[in-house]
């Protein structure tokens, strides 16, 4: 166990912080699957904008991704950066308010838009307090590594996207804002799916991969051109939106697909010099993540070139349900179930029977919802292609009870 996960460094965080968060955040993936239920019908025709759909959405890019990220990223910055987190009573503080601004702003979208801008507001200062939090904290780390700058880099793009959802609340609540609104959400979009949540993603990939393989003897030289080449996506396909630009963006997206290809060949790479053979299922399940984001990197472009918005709105959805859900449940799989044995046991091994890591998690279950996840997500993309509504009820209807199974797999570990 000690050779898959690193040694106790005096740096950890208190357990309960990080608990919190991922508690929260299967809860609220489960209800973002439920509630998807009731929009069947408009999401099957590639109608995606709509009120309750963006509460859905957001309860579960907010509610379960964002909460999720937050929570890793309190237990694994100081076990990655060698560093203590800045102030964890702070913590606890940012908890509650990110948590209370998430429900009020889910609930305002799907029953007042026009008022979600308040609790926005109180959701921001959740984010603010976070990112305010880890940049203290960074700032103490002695050496500073590529993962750092990914690490960095993805805090600043939360703050922008939290700072552009912020402006299209306002849009709503003072009905203003027409002439700018397409572009601030594309803004919003981009910088909340490729900065926020793909570069850090990447970024503790390059940590996590290795631990999990046990990969030794690698070079971590091509995580820079995946850096270089993925933020001037970004910075491309931003100026893009200012330009009103059909070839700026197809560039932007193009440098954005080549710096997720040379992150994918990295990571293949990597796991070449691993001494583990056998890959659990839940990790593969997380690398399974990487070819979905491959895949839809080249799909986005090839949407972008031809021109097609409904394909590309497609995309947009199994980009947040492939890469970016499936890494979060991938490796929450493998992060839980440590976490609560180091904290519940790891002090009593020599003097009491105690369960081991395997043990605290039903492997087959995990297997089996790992498979399903990947049907549902073939099932989907069928079903959104050829705007199937019986087939994408099916699809969602796994979806809501994969969630939920999944909530249960890991509050069950807490019982252990």
């Amino acid at each position: 166990m000690s050779n898959v996960f690193p040694t106790r460094t005096g740096t950890e965080t208190d357990v309960r912080l990080p608990f919190s968060f991922i508690m929260f955040a299967v809860l609220a993936f489960a209800a973002s699957q439920l509630m998807l239920l009731g929009a069947i019908p408009s999401l099957s025709s590639g109608a995606f904008r709509l009120p309750f759909v963006w509460a859905a959405a957001h309860l579960a890019l907010l509610g379960f991704a964002l909460m999720t990220a937050m929570g890793a990223m309190y237990q694994l910055v100081p076990v990655a950066f060698l560093t203590p987190i800045w102030s964890e009573r702070l913590g606890f503080w940012q908890f509650a308010i990110t948590a209370l601004g998430i429900v009020a702003f889910a609930a305002s979208l799907a029953f007042t838009p026009n008022q979600a801008f308040l609790p926005g507001l109180l959701l921001l200062f959740g984010i603010v307090l976070f990112v305010w939090q880890m940049a203290m904290t960074l700032k103490q780390q002695k050496n500073k590594t590529i993962m750092t700058l990914f690490v960095a880099t993805s805090l600043l793009f939360l703050l922008l996207t939290g700072a552009a959802g912020g402006l299209l609340a306002f849009h709503f609540f003072a009905a203003t804002g027409a002439n700018s609104h397409e572009t601030v959400f594309g803004l919003h979009v981009l910088f909340g799916l490729c900065g926020w949540f793909t570069l850090l993603i990447i970024g503790f990939s390059y940590k996590m991969v290795p631990m999990f393989s046990l990969a030794h003897g690698f070079s971590l030289r091509p995580a820079r051109y995946v850096y270089a080449l993925y933020i001037s996506g970004i910075a491309v396909a931003f100026a893009s939106l200012f330009l009103r630009s059909h070839a700026w963006l197809a560039a932007g997206a193009a440098l954005l697909m080549s710096g997720f290809v040379v992150f994918a060949w990295h990571i293949r790479a990597i796991l070449q010099k691993r001494m583990k053979k056998t890959l659990d299922r839940p990790f593969r399940f997380s690398l399974s993540a990487i070819v979905i984001g491959l895949v839809l990197h080249v799909a986005a472009f090839v949407a972008i070139v031809v021109g097609s918005g409904r394909l590309l709105g497609i995309i947009v959805y199994l980009f947040i349900v492939g890469w970016i859900l499936f890494s979060i449940v991938g490796y929450l799989f493998k992060i839980v179930p440590f976490l609560w044995w180091t904290h519940r046991y790891s002090e009593k091994v020599g003097q009491q029977n105690v369960p081991t890591l395997k043990q605290m998690m039903n492997e087959r279950a995990v297997t089996v919802q790992c498979r399903l996840w990947l049907i549902a997500l073939a099932l989907a993309a069928v079903a959104l292609a050829v705007a199937s509504v019986p087939l994408f009820a099916i699809t969602q209807v796994l979806l809501a009870g994969l969630s939920v199974a999944f909530a249960g797999t890991i509050l069950t570990v807490f019982r252990k």
